[in-house]
């Protein structure tokens, strides 16, 4: 599955099925990534990837630190070590289903 059809299935998830389960800090750094393919602010990502401001005052540094994602003015965009994480991720989901 291409990286933008596995994007756009993660973000299009029914929200009553993610919320019943809790996630782990691999998804939750994956849905941060796939909403900061294109540049957004803080506040979209939060939204998206459907975290609170508390737990992005966490992972944006750790995200940045770590070269996923970067900070370009008021806005983050994943960077290329961001989108190999989004596809290693994506194969590991698979092989698990």
């Amino acid at each position: 599955m291409p990286i933008s059809e596995y994007i756009k299935e993660r973000t299009s998830e029914n929200f009553k099925d993610r919320v019943k389960k809790r996630r782990g800090r691999a998804e939750i750094t994956a849905d941060i990534l796939s909403a900061a393919m294109k540049e957004a602010k803080k506040t979209q990502i939060v939204y998206r990837a459907n975290i609170n401001f508390r737990r992005a005052r966490r992972y944006f540094p750790y995200l940045e630190e770590r070269g996923l994602i970067e900070n370009i003015g008021n806005e983050y965009k994943t960077t290329e070590k961001g989108k190999q994480f989004l596809r290693d991720y994506q194969k590991l989901e698979e092989q698990l289903k």
